[in-house]
């Protein structure tokens, strides 16, 4: 089993920036891919971003040319920049396989608002 463990979030600013880490543990050899999800009330989860382990990433629309995303290891960043309100959310860490559910984060609630 994989374990994820988040760490960031928290009240920006609109314009601002904000990092969020994630840090897998576990049977991590099976890992193919991580990144990150949010879900703002009364919104559907959706995919922020995500990067396999030969290093192919995806962006939705929304935060392409704002977000960043990196890994490590088995760790993962999400680099924010130019927040926006709509950007409010719950982000969830996650971590895909080629057989299997994914495995959930905690979650971590960012906030943008002046």
């Amino acid at each position: 089993q994989v374990q994820l463990v988040e760490s960031g979030g928290g009240l920006v600013q609109p314009g601002g920036s904000l990092g969020l880490s994630c840090e897998a543990s576990g049977s991590i050899s099976n890992i193919w891919v991580m990144g990150w999800y949010r879900q703002a009330p009364g919104k559907q989860r959706e995919l922020v971003t995500d990067r396999t382990r030969g290093g192919r990433t995806n962006y939705a629309d929304s935060v392409r040319g704002r977000f960043t995303i990196s890994r490590d290891n088995t760790k993962v960043y999400l680099q924010m920049n130019s927040l926006k309100p709509e950007d409010t959310a719950v982000y969830y860490c996650y971590a895909g396989f080629l057989r299997g559910s994914p495995v959930w984060g905690q979650g971590t609630q960012v906030t943008v608002s002046s």
